[in-house]
């Protein structure tokens, strides 16, 4: 016996020997019985790929958008990345056209050229840039209390949701308004 000790094998005797016979038994079959062999085959990459293929066609679609109804926070999402991404473009893109030609989109030649602008013109860019900045800021807000673990409940991100677009249609207003 103190060999099993050394070995560990101890208990796995004692519960070997102690075990009723109808469990023994079930358990030599299910092993002897059970395992089965499994057949590898070695594939070129391009049959490989006809396999995955075909898997990938039976696979289940996750559900889409235009199942379900809308809801805020969804919405709130993709407005979210939408936003980031149009002040993203938009940033990248006046950059590169400074670097390109700076003559021409210095800070005194894009004054000039917004100051010619009719006044109607003027409030239209201003609430088009002013509305995803707002959204995007305020709601940028919304997840960083949701990261200190704030407002993370249904009603919660609702409530969040709401005050996020009243507090844009604002913002986008004063900012709009502002001489």
């Amino acid at each position: 016996m103190m060999s099993t000790r050394a070995l560990g094998l101890g208990s796995a005797i004692r519960r070997a020997t102690f075990m009723p016979n109808a469990v023994r038994n079930q358990v030599v079959l299910r092993n002897v019985i059970g395992k089965r062999s499994v057949q590898t085959q070695s594939l070129t990459p391009s049959a490989q790929e006809v396999i995955l293929n075909k898997q990938r066609l039976l696979r289940p679609s996750s559900p889409h958008f235009t199942i379900y109804q809308p809801q805020l926070t969804w919405v709130g999402s993709i407005a979210n990345r939408a936003t980031g991404g149009a002040l993203s473009v938009l940033l990248y893109g006046f950059s590169i056209a400074y670097l390109i030609a700076p003559g021409t989109f210095d800070s005194a030649h894009v004054i000039e050229v917004i100051a010619g602008l009719p006044e109607g013109v003027k409030y239209a860019g201003k609430a088009i840039l002013a509305a995803p900045f707002a959204f995007h800021s305020l709601n940028g807000l919304r997840h960083l209390s949701w990261d200190l673990v704030k407002f993370t409940s249904v009603k919660g991100a609702y409530v969040t949701g709401y005050i996020v677009l009243g507090a844009t249609a604002v913002s986008t207003v004063a900012l709009t308004l502002i001489k």
